[in-house]
């Protein structure tokens, strides 16, 4: 027997040793995945299939590099140069470099980066409407993904200048021989169902095909999948989770592997159930929740580790007072507990919740990662508006004018830009004092020097305001936002409605965090606000992440396949958890799922909180905790309040095992 087998548990075995025809495994949360691929695969080698003709497709080079390292522990180095474990992007350069010129290109295509793809739209789209037109090429770049993964044109309106520049891209792209990231899966759709002969061809290549994350998998990657696969033999096993699949914004079909049978008839289904993780309860929480979901296939995940401690939701009146008592308890599990706080994570529906949970980790000086986002004041739409605050306070700042000046546009050209820049160089001055310069405005036609007048006449305007100490920046940054149009333009260049709708909460978010800085008895006006954030930025680059003990800050999305031994899940709010545009377009069932994936992320502690009232733009607006929360198993959970947890007496074993600590802390020191 491979040695490889021996530390399987029986279904992990079964899936493991199944090695030709259709099989479905369903790896449940925490239930050894991993290791019965690349088992699998070992497997499939010491039974003399030649590795040549094994195919293994992931999403991530990180998860492919992990596998192919696995692998290497259990076979020779030869064998394991031999198989093929890629991404689906890669399998399709693969598939387009033998056949590309079947579909009317020449076999040295060139793959187009983003950075490629803006240099080519901005191209077209001055040629098509001019310097002035507002259509940004992210923006454009955004609508035409959508639009090729549709297979339809980018807007409804066939006049739609959108629709003019997806024409004149597709077909530049083609004169120039050239493709970006969404032809290579469609091209390779399309070489594969339109010429028997080459799907043949890679049929013959990889008999044995395995496909990891199946569940995230969308309907062109299916396409792809069945014409690979030797349809009279039929050696193909898809491994993935239906309770994971939390991506259906990114074009996820989750029917692929609810209904694996209709595209490969009589699978194998293996399911793996036992989890590694988490203890009992964990997981009979997220069991009790996860079956609320009609359209899944059943598993039940159970541990050996024993029943462990009782989950907790707890109430809390607002989110200051949320990541207070947070902060508190996780010092105490440092402190007291002698845990490290890579042990420790925070998991929120939304980017924009980091924001006060930064703020406030910052000032209890806890080291922390923020994983699956950008810090809150590294984020695009928080840096443009910071960009606008630090112009007002100092217009020799280059740096911050070339910024705002087309972020939205306002008529001022590239061009333009230009000779200001090189100007100021050459005569040692700001941008700004050269867009006041006479000799400079005296060479630009009368629409530019309009423009210019418009822009330095709104500086200064807002400048006034932002110098005066006792002025609420706050409020004079909300008349900003609405004066410049911010959330129109923020609009036209987001992908989709979840990052519009995230972007336009952050902005809220940093309103909020202005109000609570104006609210503060040392608050000294807008400098002292944009000071404190630069200390923040620069405390964030001094941090070597990778020897780094920090509690984790991260979305649910981003943690899954992730573990913590103590895990806080915060915001769970109607609106959030389940987020409201869910609840409008009855995708209940995803946010349900994404919910299941953060409880059983937790190994050992769950602690989920909610707030009474949260605050929108200073004013606290109330809410209602999560609709989930009456699909919890009432025997897995308690249910508390802060208040009266601020209330209730201290256990005596507890206290006094905590003034033992801090005595040893002391005499420590």
């Amino acid at each position: 027997m491979q040695k490889g087998l021996l530390g399987l548990n029986p279904p992990q075995r079964e899936a493991a040793e199944q090695i030709t025809g259709p099989v479905l495994i369903l790896a449940g949360a925490g239930t050894g995945k991993t290791r019965v691929v690349t088992t699998r695969i070992a497997n499939m080698v010491v039974h003399d299939i030649p590795p040549e003709q094994i195919l293994a497709v992931t999403f991530t080079n990180k998860a492919a590099n992990e596998m192919r390292e696995r692998v290497s522990t259990m076979i020779e180095e030869d064998m394991v140069r031999a198989l093929t474990i890629c991404t689906f992007h890669s399998l399709c350069v693969r598939v387009l470099r033998t056949s590309i010129e079947l579909l009317g290109y020449k076999e040295n295509f060139t793959i187009y980066s983003a950075s490629d793809q803006v240099g080519l739209l901005r191209r077209i789209i001055v040629r098509k409407a001019g310097k002035e037109e507002n259509l940004e090429p992210k923006q454009a770049i955004s609508m035409i993904s959508q639009a090729k993964n549709r297979g339809d044109l980018p807007h409804e309106d066939p006049q739609a200048l959108i629709n003019e520049v997806y024409h004149e891209y597709v077909k530049e792209l083609k004169q120039l021989n050239a493709v970006d990231f969404d032809d290579l899966l469609i091209l390779a759709v399309k070489a594969v169902e339109e010429h028997p002969e080459v799907a043949a061809m890679w049929q013959r290549r990889f008999r044995y095909v395995m496909v990891d994350e199946f569940q995230d998998t969308n309907s062109l990657q299916m396409r792809l999948l069945r014409k690979i696969v030797n349809p009279s033999e039929q050696n193909v096993c898809v491994v993935g989770d239906d309770d994971q699949s939390i991506y259906a914004w990114r074009g996820a079909d989750i029917t692929n592997i609810l209904d694996f049978e209709r595209f490969f008839p009589n699978p194998k289904v293996i399911k793996l159930e036992e989890n590694y993780r988490s203890t009992n309860s964990i997981l009979r929480l997220a069991n009790s929740l996860i079956r609320h979901n009609l359209d899944r296939r059943e598993k039940t995940l159970w541990s050996s580790k024993g029943d462990g401690e009782v989950s907790r939701v707890v109430s809390m009146p607002d989110a200051e007072t949320e990541a207070d008592w947070i902060i508190a308890e996780l010092l105490e599990h440092h402190n007291i507990r002698q845990r490290e706080y890579k042990d420790m994570s925070i998991l929120f529906r939304m980017n924009t919740q980091s924001r006060v949970f930064e703020q406030k980790l910052r000032e209890a000086g806890i080291p922390y990662k923020l994983i699956g986002g950008q810090s809150f004041f590294e984020r695009r739409e928080v840096k443009d508006i910071l960009s606008y605050l630090n112009l007002f306070l100092n217009h020799d700042d280059d740096v911050s004018l070339l910024r705002v000046i087309a972020t939205p546009p306002r008529g001022i050209g590239q061009g333009t830009v230009a000779l200001a820049t090189q100007f100021s160089i050459d005569n040692r001055m700001s941008i700004f004092d050269t867009l006041n310069d006479l000799q400079f405005l005296s060479e630009l036609s009368t629409r530019a020097q309009k423009a210019i007048e418009r822009f330095t006449e709104f500086i200064h305007r807002y400048s006034d305001v932002a110098h005066t100490e006792s002025a609420n920046y706050a409020n004079m940054t909300e008349e900003l936002i609405k004066e410049i149009e911010y959330s129109d333009f923020l609009k036209k260049n987001c992908k989709n409605q979840e990052e519009i709708d995230t972007r336009r909460a952050n902005l809220g978010e940093l309103i909020e965090s202005m109000h609570a800085h104006v609210a503060r008895k040392s608050s000294k006006g807008l400098r002292s606000f944009l000071d404190g954030v630069a200390l923040m930025q620069d405390k964030e680059k001094e941090k070597d992440e990778a020897q780094m003990d920090g509690v984790f800050l991260i979305t649910m999305h981003a943690a899954k396949g992730l573990e913590f031994p103590i895990c806080y899940i915060v915001g769970v709010e109607d609106g959030i958890l389940p987020h409201s545009r869910s609840i409008e377009e009855g995708s209940r069932s995803e946010e349900r799922r994404l919910f299941y994936v953060g409880i059983t992320r937790a190994q050992e502690s769950l602690t989920i909180t909610w707030c009474n009232a949260r605050k929108r733009y200073g004013d606290p607006m109330p809410c209602q905790p999560s609709s989930f929360f009456k699909e919890l198993c009432e025997n897995e959970h308690v249910r508390e309040d802060y208040e009266e947890l601020e209330t209730r007496p201290v256990d005596d074993d507890f206290a006094n095992d905590y003034f033992a600590k801090m005595r040893e802390m002391i005499q420590g020191d």
